[in-house]
């Protein structure tokens, strides 16, 4: 009785130690809304390439997922330059989104806003995710 009790003890250190990590995915979906036409976009940018929305230059360095069973949360690490014409390129956000709250860290723009909608891996259908 003694070690089933031990064993019991030492199973259930190990379920309050663990953490589970999320997992990585291949592409972003993201939703963009133009201020001057209202016209809302959603749209998928794989990993490492560039993609257009207006004048802005999106590229996705990292899309993660907890997975089904934990709390709810995609978390995506983007670099988004404006590419106005007249002027030279500006960086106008690099960091973190997180879909489940994206006011936390947003695209502070005066004509795009852009959030994270959720992340998926790369299919056979989205090998020609708009690259630059």
């Amino acid at each position: 009785m003694l070690r089933i009790l031990f064993i019991f003890s030492i199973i259930l250190i190990y379920f309050s130690i663990y953490k589970v990590q999320a997992e990585s995915y291949d592409v972003a979906i993201l939703r963009g809304l133009d201020k001057v036409t209202a016209r809302i976009s959603t749209f998928e940018a794989q990993k490492n390439k560039h993609i257009r929305f207006g004048t802005l230059r999106i590229l996705v360095r990292y899309c993660d997922k907890r997975p089904p069973e934990e709390t709810p949360e995609t978390s995506v690490f983007l670099e988004v330059i404006d590419l106005r014409t007249g002027g030279k390129p500006k960086r106008v956000f690099t960091g973190w989104m997180f879909a489940s709250s994206p006011a936390i860290s947003a695209l502070e723009h005066p004509t795009y806003d852009v959030w994270v909608i959720d992340c998926k891996t790369l299919s056979a259908s989205t090998d020609e995710i708009g690259g630059e």
